[in-house]
């Protein structure tokens, strides 16, 4: 069965966002989801964050985990530590750039490119015009990280705003 952990960005990702809406769908057919809402989300904190984090993966136990936003930066953090868990696969969906300078997020930076990802299988899903990574940066993170990347179209930072409350190919995805 898969085991899905759902890790929100800066903010949260409240309905009608696209991972609320992914964790609903994925509960409503007796799925196995975990929606972890981290501590302080306007206020992020990488050291409490990523021992949430930790705690969450030891006893969920997730075989596939998507991120968002900020939330790919913690999975750097956390896999740059040595993270101890194998996972099927692994969603990246709109990482901001390492050259971010957004203050209440300077506790995740400087990060870098994790030699692992703990995943057997990976993906980075960008925007054409997401405000918080230029094409030419996902285009380098991509290379570095050795891993496929989809690029969706003018869908902004892949958030509410960008027109992606239901967003059903990720589900599918998923599933399959």
């Amino acid at each position: 069965m898969k085991r899905v952990l759902i890790l929100h960005g800066w903010g949260g990702s409240d309905f009608p966002h696209w991972q609320s809406r992914l964790a609903c769908e994925l509960a409503k057919d007796y799925g196995c989801v975990s929606f972890l809402k981290f501590s302080n989300i306007d206020f992020p904190n990488k050291d409490i964050w990523l021992g949430e984090l930790r705690a969450e993966i030891a006893a969920f136990a997730p075989n596939v985990v998507v991120c968002h936003s900020i939330a790919n930066t913690l999975w750097f953090h956390l896999c740059s530590g040595g993270a101890t868990m194998e996972l099927e696969k692994l969603f990246l969906v709109a990482p901001p750039s390492f050259g971010c300078n957004i203050k209440e997020l300077e506790s995740f930076f400087p990060c870098h490119v994790p030699k692992k990802l703990y995943a057997k299988e990976a993906l980075l899903i960008t925007s054409t015009n997401d405000p918080y990574m230029s094409q030419d940066e996902a285009a380098e993170l991509q290379n570095a990280l050795k891993i496929e990347m989809k690029v969706l179209q003018n869908a902004g930072h892949i958030n509410t705003a960008g027109g992606y409350g239901e967003w059903q190919w990720i589900l599918e995805e998923i599933k399959r």
